[in-house]
């Protein structure tokens, strides 16, 4: 599987299908594929300042997709690290690719994964559908179109944005203090709101 670097000419080869949606699913084996590139991502990691190069061959078209991604870390059950895109603007293997590095090494709120954790990691990988904005007057209005449990949520006003994973519905199941948490997050008090505060949804397809 690993053996040749991923080139643009080599994307461009392989993928006669570039055109379809980037939020369609794929199967079993493209899921484990993706998983296995995660982990090598990892193992490889340890020691580096950057994600290793990517080197594979005979990879299906659809995971040379552009495709924004989110990998996210636990270790009994706690999160141990989560970095992830909003735009699909590489490859999905290679998003996934450089998101696990960063998870592992590269996440502020962690330090930098030690090699003796590696066994006990549990590793999810979220794929992203491009972002939707969301047409809303008010926090009331957003509360009201929100979708528990299936809608991602990304918040951005001025220079701050922060997103919540379509899964933080799990340990935040109320809309209202699912955005509350997510104000938090991005530096922003509970009660804040803005005219300009631009709000996007997206899915999320998790395994």
């Amino acid at each position: 599987m690993y053996g040749t670097p991923v080139t643009p000419a080599a994307i461009a080869q392989r993928s006669s299908v570039m055109g379809r949606l980037h939020c369609m699913s794929l199967n079993n084996e493209d899921r484990e594929t993706l998983r296995r590139l995660a982990r090598r991502s990892i193992a490889l990691g340890f020691d580096r300042r950057s994600p290793a190069a990517l080197e594979i061959v005979d990879l299906p078209p659809q995971l040379l997709e552009p495709r924004a991604s989110f990998v996210t870390l636990t270790q009994h059950g706690r999160l141990r690290g989560c970095r992830g895109t909003l735009e699909a603007l590489r490859p999905m293997a290679q998003d996934v690719w450089e998101n696990a590095w960063a998870s592992a090494f590269d996440d502020p709120r962690f330090a930098p994964l030690p090699a003796a954790e590696l066994a006990d990691l549990e590793l999810e990988i979220s794929l992203l559908s491009p972002t939707e904005p969301m047409n809303v007057v008010d926090e009331a209005d957003l509360l009201r179109q929100l979708r528990p449990g299936i809608d991602g949520l990304v918040l951005a006003h001025g220079a701050r944005r922060a997103t919540f994973l379509p899964e933080v519905w799990k340990a935040l199941p109320e809309p209202r203090q699912f955005v509350a948490e997510l104000k938090r997050k991005a530096g922003w008090p509970q009660d804040f709101w803005s005219p300009a505060l631009r709000c996007e949804r997206y899915t999320a397809e998790c395994f």
